[in-house]
């Protein structure tokens, strides 16, 4: 029986992956030097992903100056964006039904929570897992086993959300069914291992999810 739902943050309830990459752009344009996404769109989902940002603008570039300008772009981004599609009705249904949920982030207690309370959803999470919590980010299982541990469940009684090959490789080493929920930013990556792939949160019904994953 499916007793939880677990979640990633970034880049399935909201967008900031995207955001991200693009206020790396939005600099990159304000100075007229040339971006290169795609190599940008390959450190998403990863928590230690070896390359310079500001390789383009050269040794002597003062990246702190373009770390704050990114920043500025990136808040203006984020600071427009509502919670993606689906999340909602999900946890909605998953707490009428009596499923605990969890949220388990390779980002930091600051950013998740600061992003969840300004959503109004930090009431959703009966338990929220960050990356400082445990010894090892995705894709190690640390953080699901955490949140699994938290709950009193083994892994094929919680189903994980993820948008990342990352984030679904952690999820999938910890025991959990596995739902990958690609965005722009990571629609080009392999999941082939999970167990269910699907183009929105919005086309998840927790009976549907139940019926596939709680025999």
């Amino acid at each position: 029986m499916i007793r939880a739902l677990i979640f990633d943050f970034d880049g399935l309830i909201l967008d900031t992956e995207t955001a991200l990459i693009d206020a790396y752009g939005d600099v990159h344009a304000a100075h007229g030097v040339p971006f290169d996404r795609p190599l940008f769109a390959r450190s998403v989902g990863h928590a230690d992903y070896a390359f310079d940002p500001w390789k383009a603008f050269g040794a002597q570039a003062d990246r702190a100056r373009l770390e704050d300008e990114r920043l500025v772009f990136k808040k203006a981004r984020i600071a427009s964006q509502r919670v993606l599609p689906g999340f909602m009705d999900l946890t909605a249904e998953a707490r009428a039904a009596g499923l605990r949920i969890g949220l388990a982030s390779n980002s930091g207690h600051e950013h998740v929570g600061g992003h969840l309370a300004a959503l109004g959803i930090a009431d959703r999470f009966d338990f929220v897992a960050c990356r400082e919590d445990v010894p090892s980010p995705k894709p190690e299982p640390d953080l699901y086993r955490l949140v699994l541990n938290q709950f009193g469940l083994r892994g094929h009684e919680a189903v994980a959300f993820e948008d990342s090959h990352t984030g679904t490789l952690a999820a999938k080493r910890a025991g959990l069914w596995v739902v990958a929920v690609p965005n722009a930013s990571t629609s080009h990556h392999d999941f082939g291992h999970v167990d269910l792939e699907v183009g929105s949160l919005a086309d998840c019904r927790l009976g549907e999810l139940q019926a596939r994953f709680g025999r």
